[in-house]
């Protein structure tokens, strides 16, 4: 019975807070590039383009490409190196949004940042894309 109130805590947003949907998800980021906080460092930037497709740096000048899509209230990534799937809910706090890793714990969250029109630099072959 620990064990199910453990993964209920786990599986939900902070109290009060409700787990946005995946159409208010995309409208949210769609044709932005967020930046991420965790504790007191930057986890990493995400930049949201159309039809669902990602691009993550979490160092300058290096990308992971993906996709992410909705799995119960979960929003889920999966990225051109590692296909596990990578999921996550998500909620707005005062307009920004805040993340709780499926496999996270209290206290780990994801913070919205800032947010801009900006691309992320990409170098690569996929330049342009």
């Amino acid at each position: 019975m620990r064990h199910l109130a453990l993964a209920l805590l786990l599986a939900t947003p902070a109290l009060g807070e409700t787990t946005i949907t995946a159409d208010g998800f995309e409208a949210h980021v769609t044709g932005k590039t967020v930046t991420y906080r965790q504790f007191d460092y930057v986890f990493g930037t995400e930049e949201y383009l159309p039809d669902r497709r990602v691009r993550w740096s979490t160092a300058p000048d290096q990308c992971q490409y993906g996709t992410w899509y909705p799995k119960d209230d979960n929003i889920c990534f999966v990225y051109e190196y590692d296909p596990t799937p990578h999921c996550w809910t998500f909620w707005l706090k005062d307009g920004a949004l805040v993340a709780m890793s499926a496999d996270g714990l209290p206290g780990e969250e994801l913070h919205e940042v800032s947010a801009t029109d900006q691309p992320l630099p990409c170098p690569g072959p996929e330049v342009g894309v």
